[in-house]
């Protein structure tokens, strides 16, 4: 079923797994590629599936920190005539498309988003040049989720995520 997309699964379950989303095209989103965490309850389809950005998106209906979806089709509508397709190839692509800031999981995103579009359009495409490339999804959870990446080289000092702690100077 999910033959067209990367799908990574985690500890060699077939209910928790990632799979590799691409932004829609033509979209602020174009270009990007996030890793989507989707955890399937004992009682799928029945019950909806658990979707989570693993890295970042800027994006009203997308928790910053947890990379929560707010999406009624998943939260709240789910059928068990859905499938994981659905999720992919329909929900998530008019989640970006459509972003709805008066229901949102990002406050800041949907302030700016009806303040400021210009500004706010600028800040999806920082975030997707930062967050959402290849290399980004090919990192392990624990270095997407360490919480260094909004810290600038002037806030850390000048060091950089290659630099080791504990190196003695000479």
């Amino acid at each position: 079923m999910m033959s067209d997309y990367t799908v990574e699964t985690i500890n060699d379950g077939l209910n928790d797994f990632n799979v590799e989303f691409h932004g829609p095209k033509e979209s602020l989103y174009d270009g990007g590629v996030w890793k989507i965490h989707v955890e399937l309850p004992d009682a799928y389809p029945y019950k909806s599936p658990s979707i989570g950005f693993v890295n970042k998106i800027y994006h009203p209906n997308v928790d910053e920190l947890s990379g929560s979806v707010c999406l009624d089709v998943i939260n709240q509508s789910w059928s068990p005539m859905f499938d994981l397709l659905n999720v992919f190839e329909v929900f998530l692509p008019q989640l970006l498309l459509y972003p709805n800031p008066s229901d949102p999981l990002n406050g800041d995103a949907a302030s700016l988003m009806m303040k400021d579009r210009k500004q706010y359009d600028q800040k999806v495409k920082e975030y997707c040049e930062r967050y959402a490339k290849k290399e980004n999804i090919t990192n392990s959870i624990a270095e997407v989720d360490s919480g260094n990446e909004d810290i600038s080289d002037e806030e850390s000092g000048g060091f950089s995520d290659d630099d080791v702690a504990g190196h003695a100077d000479p």
